[in-house]
């Protein structure tokens, strides 16, 4: 009993003496493992140091170093996903759930692009392989091309013979 009760004072006493170098290199190594937005780093760091002082300071040092960007996580997140065969209304949540602002997002991910459309087309082809013979058919491809984050004129495009496009 006793040794648990000094392992929680030294536990204690170590918390109290974090600096900002402790949390600076917290904060490089997650940045080491891959790049993380701004959000993500403040909740991790902050389940890890209880002084969101020192937080907001390392952090902003990052980003003035340019060691953290937001928008490299983004375009490097917006890349990952599409490989994963995202579309681009999931990858828009998702992003937004890490902390990226919208204006970010929206200048990243432009839904005009027609490379949306090819990628729904490849994500079908690749799971189902052929268009579909009858609506019923056609009604599951669709479910399954919105659950993976397709916009519905994404999904459309997805549909069209690819002797339309030429």
């Amino acid at each position: 009993m006793d040794f648990a009760i000094e392992r929680n004072q030294e536990n204690n006493i170590m918390s109290e003496q974090v600096t900002l170098s402790d949390v600076r290199l917290a904060a490089m190594n997650m940045l080491a493992m891959r790049e993380h937005s701004m959000g993500e780093l403040v909740e991790k760091l902050g389940r890890k140091f209880s002084d969101s002082v020192l937080i907001t300071h390392a952090l902003a040092v990052l980003v003035e170093q340019n060691l953290q960007s937001d928008e490299r996580f983004a375009e490097a997140f917006i890349s990952m996903r599409q490989r994963q065969g995202k579309g681009s209304v999931l990858i828009r949540m998702e992003l937004r759930e890490r902390g990226i602002a919208m204006p970010l997002i929206n200048s990243l991910i432009d839904d005009a692009d027609t490379s949306w459309s090819l990628l729904a087309r490849e994500v079908r082809n690749k799971r189902f392989h052929q268009l579909p013979a009858d609506g019923r058919e056609k009604a599951k491809q669709m479910r399954f091309l919105h659950s993976r984050g397709f916009a519905s004129r994404h999904i459309q495009a997805a549909f069209t013979d690819i002797s339309d496009d030429y």
